[in-house]
Parts: structure tokens; C-alpha cells; sequence
């Protein structure tokens, strides 16, 4: 229910109860792969540290696909390169997780929205939205290329601040 409006909570709670095993999952954790021009797919944390220049990110949160550019990509991609013939590895980067988003499209209803997306563009809020902030403007994570400013905590202080609490008597 948070951040959310009484009509978006009772619809998500709808879809929730209407939804396949599967799918409920991933309304409850949504799933992020990681693309590179150095192998196949991986499935990445849902942290702020999985955006790396050099990566494409698909984060599926059943409701919302999005195609999340790294800076190099991004730039690679303005200055045309996937348009030469000897960069069709980078054609088969950037192509990859569209017809991946296009195979989730496929079997969900409703139909989730897709967005398309770089970093440090305007419809990133969309990605950050949903990852865990390690590294904040007020933490010393500064080993990702990413900082997300927020007041939110991250899972592993969350996780430390439970630790504490549980062995107080």
C-alpha cells in the first residue's frame, strides 16, 4: 500500500490473487538480467550496483519491463555503431533483450508497460525506483557507478538494525 494510491492497491492486491504462481512472484520480486557483450544473460541483484556502464539491464516487475542502457552503451549506441557491419555483436546486444521483453509480453495480461531507457535519463527513476540503495549520498559504497539519492535505508542496514534488535532482551 505504499505509495500508492487505494485504487492501485486494490487493483495490485486483484491481480495479485488472480495471478499463477509465477507471476505472483514476480509481482512480489521482480526479476533483473544483465546483458554484456561478454556472454549470455545473467540474472543480476536488485541493487544499485548492477548498473554498470557497460550493461543492459531488463527488469521485469510484471506490471513494467524495462530496457535500462549503461552510459558506454548508450553512447555507443548515439554514435551508431550497431550500424556497422563489424559491431553485429553489439546489434545482437542491443536487440537481445527486446525480443526477450517481447517473449513477456507474449502470455501476460494485462499487458505491462515498457520503457526504454538510459542512464542518467529522465525514465531511469523507473529502474532506481526498484533496487535496493547500497550506495547513497550518505554512505561510504562508493564502488558503484551509481549513487541513488534517498532518505530509504538499504536491505543490509535494514538487515543489521534486526540483527540487533532480536538479540536485545
Amino acid at each position: 500500500v505504499f505509495n500508492n494510491t487505494p485504487d492501485e492497491t486494490a487493483y495490485n492486491r486483484l491481480m495479485l490473487n488472480r495471478e499463477a504462481v509465477m507471476g505472483s512472484l514476480v509481482m512480489i520480486q521482480p526479476t533483473l538480467l544483465s546483458y554484456s557483450l561478454e556472454g549470455p544473460p545473467t540474472p543480476a541483484l536488485l541493487d544499485v550496483t548492477s548498473i554498470q556502464p557497460d550493461r543492459i539491464l531488463l527488469l521485469d516487475t510484471y506490471f513494467l519491463i524495462i530496457i535500462f542502457k549503461g552510459s558506454t552503451i548508450s553512447q555507443w549506441q548515439k554514435a551508431g555503431y550497431q550500424d556497422a557491419p563489424e559491431h553485429e555483436h553489439f546489434r545482437q546486444l542491443l536487440s537481445a533483450p527486446k525480443a526477450e521483453a517481447d517473449v513477456l509480453l507474449k502470455d501476460r495480461l494485462p499487458m505491462p508497460k515498457i520503457v526504454e531507457t538510459e542512464q542518467h535519463g529522465s525514465q531511469a527513476r523507473f529502474l532506481l525506483a526498484k533496487l535496493n540503495p547500497s550506495a547513497t549520498h550518505t554512505s561510504n559504497n562508493y564502488s558503484s557507478n551509481e549513487i541513488i539519492f534517498t532518505d530509504d535505508v538499504s536491505l543490509q542496514v535494514f538487515m543489521e538494525h534486526l540483527a540487533r534488535l532480536s538479540v536485545q532482551s
